[in-house]
């Protein structure tokens, strides 16, 4: 099944700054081979659901195998069977 989402990991108890840990989180999910654009707040993501949960959890095994001791992370999950979901299908022009 097709989806969107959204995808924020927060490493917790890592420090002040926390961008390496973002930076190797994002690598995992552009080598997922999902579709990702990274925003301030997370990644969107677009692909095959169960591909878009693995790679979550590829984060957390990952991440946690390098030393990050806590990590969250918030998923969103769109899916639809009237069409194939996609990242531009959920835009809208606000000029209108």
């Amino acid at each position: 099944m097709k989806a969107t989402g959204d995808i924020q990991c927060i490493p917790i108890g890592s420090g002040v700054s926390v961008r390496a840990e973002v930076k190797r989180a994002h690598a995992i999910l552009e080598e997922s081979g999902l579709r990702v654009t990274l925003h301030p707040n997370g990644t969107s993501v677009e692909g095959e659901l169960d591909e878009s949960l693995a790679a979550v959890a590829k984060i957390h095994e990952t991440l946690h195998a390098e030393g990050v001791v806590r990590l969250v992370s918030f998923v969103k999950v769109a899916t639809r069977t009237d069409k194939s979901p996609s990242l531009e299908g959920k835009l809208f022009d606000t000029r209108q």
